[in-house]
């Protein structure tokens, strides 16, 4: 599923609110998570899962192509764990 199609859902599921406004909420959730991952803090969203910043140490890599070696800085990736209830639902329970 892509962004415009959780905001085309919502939009259907309700018909009182406008597409654009949906769009402004989604747009506003997704920007608050990511404000906050950039900030270093966690985000729990109970019973779906917790969104959080796990850090890579630099190391020394190497360049396929070449076979030079090639120094890899140390950086930022997001990390997704899942929740309990989202864990049981994908497996049927």
């Amino acid at each position: 599923m892509i962004r415009s199609e959780l905001i085309q859902i919502i939009a259907d599921e309700n018909p009182h609110l406008y597409q654009r406004d949906v769009e402004k909420i989604v747009n506003a959730i997704f920007d608050q998570i990511t404000a906050a991952l950039a900030g270093g803090d966690r985000v729990e969203l109970r019973g779906f899962g917790a969104f959080s910043v796990k850090r890579r140490d630099g190391r020394v890599g190497r360049n396929p192509r070449t076979g030079e070696s090639v120094e890899v800085e140390e950086k930022h990736v997001p990390f997704f764990k899942t929740g309990k209830l989202l864990r049981d639902r994908l497996n049927g329970q």
